[in-house]
């Protein structure tokens, strides 16, 4: 079973940056897990934000954070990141952190595709 704990969200201003931080643990092969990180805003159905295959060599964004948002992980810490820059009031959302055992190289998009998640870190951006 992997636990996996979310850090780095808070207050911030429109076009601020932020790194959230996923940090894996359990008896685990960790360099086996896609990772993928979702948010929900209030109101609002959970959606993907990134993922990232198990090797680092494949990410998948959506559309309204590509090009502003970087997700990258290091495997020998069991840890997985989510670099967001030129933040909007739009970002604001609880933000968590899913994994899921593949090794497919193709993005797991939706949020049943994954079994293990962590409690979520709130980002709030001010306008």
């Amino acid at each position: 079973q992997v636990q996996l704990v979310e850090s780095g969200g808070g207050l911030v201003q429109t076009g601020d940056s932020l790194r959230l931080s996923c940090k894996a643990s359990g008896n685990i092969i960790f360099s086996r897990y896609y990772v993928g990180w979702f948010r929900q805003a209030p109101g609002k159905e959970r959606e993907l934000v990134a993922g990232i295959t198990w090797d680092g060599h494949n990410a998948h964004y959506r559309d309204s954070v590509e090009g502003r948002f970087t997700i990258s992980r290091e495997n020998a810490g069991n840890t997985v990141y989510l670099q967001m820059n030129t933040v909007k009031p739009e970002d604001t959302a609880v933000y968590y952190c899913a994994a899921q055992e593949s090794f497919t190289p193709y993005p797991l998009t939706t949020e049943y595709q994954y079994n293990n998640w962590g409690q979520g870190t709130r980002v709030t951006v001010s306008s």
